[in-house]
């Protein structure tokens, strides 16, 4: 069951209401992963708002050394749900990160730099609100393992839907397998998730989100999605969070495990983020979707240059958007991947579709189909709003339109389509050079955009890069 608690008094007053037991606080590391920490409900007061919650900052990934260790947790009262998976009532909460000598919040907590974009947007006077919708895919699998030591590497993930299994022994194998690449919206009994998907959906709506849909997705392996309603950019943003706990915790309570991880099938569709969003400004009383107009499918000029400098930042916002290794495996062509940095009305090989499903002014928006569920939300959220921000100040058309099949084009015409980087590597290196744009009103720092880079490079790209590929045996190993 999700609340409207805006006050302290009215936090304490919901847990001895609904006779909550435990209080867990909760926020996102510099790469984007939930943390907690959890305390009696009769320890609360209300001067834990306002002192805040000290805790060791040294020990999440990419923040303070330990000579400067300390930390503030600033629980957000709105922010409160009942976690539906703790077996005594829990009552969560997510927080804010201050520095406890100076009060001010963290510049890397990632939840920090997403609400400094949303006031920078509102300081310009360009639109009050950012409205943002991600679709997230994600693989549900019955059976995961992988190593790697110094003389062995390996990796092994299966589903009972998938296709190569209709030679498997199951006793009985009854042949509902879903076909490679053929596993949009099939009906159960090839859905095998469908009742999975439900339990997830109902558990997201106890938890206060909305919505809309779920289905099976086009891999044949347990891909799904869940479709929820859009929301303003942090609580969006807060949303991920949620729906990713939620999803990962009601598959492990059916014995499965459930991965954002962007492509964990070769020769099948990766799992994407797609994300919609359009901008809202009050006129006179009424809230008005800037992004309706006359121009290109019905948007509007400040549409235009918004999309226009998504389209000129795209391959720095890669770093943000996709920021692992491995979301470069799914970044190829064949899969219906966003690869080619075009914008068309329908074609979904776009890296930015305009939805026409609704002529209606406020369904007008962008979908940023490059993204993936590996991205922090609250920094992909950020860098998405601040590339629409930049291109609407310098007023950045993005060109003409590609309403063709990008992938029956002649090699002669594809070739002067900008691509997406095909690396973790070249992104980095376009966003250490195209950062200035995250840099307006501070809501991006170089301490941050310096501190993303060398993390990734060392903690992720240095890694890889080091370490002997099982495939290489397959290509050198008689050399």
């Amino acid at each position: 069951m999700s609340t409207h608690a805006r006050t302290p008094r009215e936090v304490l007053a919901f847990i001895r209401e609904r006779e909550v037991k435990a209080v867990d606080f909760r926020f996102m590391d510099f790469p984007g992963l939930w943390k907690h920490f959890t305390v009696p409900a009769e320890v609360l007061d209300e001067n834990a708002f306002e002192d805040g919650i000290g805790f060791d900052g040294s020990s999440i990934r990419g923040w303070v050394a330990i000579n400067e260790s300390d930390m503030l947790l600033m629980p957000q009262p709105d922010t409160l749900f009942i976690d539906p998976f703790c077996k005594d009532v829990t009552l969560a909460m997510l927080c804010n990160i201050q520095d406890p000598l100076t009060k001010e919040d963290y510049s890397r907590d990632p939840r920090n730099v997403a609400r400094k974009a949303v006031n920078y947007m509102k300081s310009t006077g360009v639109a009050d609100a950012a409205m943002f919708g991600p679709s997230l895919e994600f693989f549900v699998f019955d059976d995961v393992k992988f190593d790697q030591t110094p003389h062995s590497a390996f990796y092994y993930v299966d589903s009972g839907e998938g296709q190569w299994n209709t030679g498997r022994d199951e006793r009985p194998n009854l042949g509902y397998k879903v076909p490679y690449k053929q596993g949009y919206f099939p009906c159960p009994p090839q859905d095998s998730l469908h009742d999975l998907r439900s339990e997830m959906m109902l558990a997201m709506m106890q938890c206060g989100m909305t919505v809309e849909s779920h289905h099976h997705e086009k891999a044949g392996g347990g891909q799904c999605a869940i479709n929820v309603r859009y929301d303003d950019l942090v609580a969006m943003a807060d949303n991920v969070l949620k729906y990713k706990y939620i999803v990962k915790n009601v598959a492990r309570r059916h014995n499965k495990a459930a991965t954002f991880m962007p492509k964990p099938l070769f020769e099948d569709y990766g799992s994407g983020m797609h994300v919609h969003v359009s901008l809202w400004k009050d006129k006179g009383g009424d809230r008005v979707n800037l992004f309706s107009g006359s121009d290109y499918s019905g948007l509007s000029d400040l549409a235009m240059y918004a999309l226009g400098g998504l389209l000129k930042h795209a391959p720095a916002l890669c770093a943000i958007t996709n920021p692992t290794t491995n979301s470069y495996k799914r970044l190829v062509p064949g899969y219906e991947a966003p690869v080619n940095l075009a914008y068309s009305q329908r074609n979904r090989s776009a890296a930015i579709r305009i939805p026409v499903y609704s002529s209606r002014a406020k369904s007008k928006r962008l979908e940023f189909r490059i993204p993936d569920g590996a991205a922090n939300p609250y920094l992909a959220f950020a860098a998405m709003l601040m590339a629409m921000l930049d291109g609407i100040r310098n007023k950045t058309h993005p060109g003409d339109p590609l309403d063709k099949d990008i992938y029956d084009m002649p090699a002669e015409q594809l070739k002067n389509v900008p691509k997406t980087p095909g690396t973790l590597v070249e992104a980095l290196n376009a966003l250490e050079k195209d950062h200035e744009f995250l840099l307006h009103g501070s809501v991006f720092t170089e301490d941050v955009i310096e501190t993303w880079i060398e993390y990734k490079r060392k903690a992720e790209v240095a890694a890889i890069r080091v370490r002997p590929h099982p495939y290489e045996f397959a290509l050198y190993f008689d050399s």
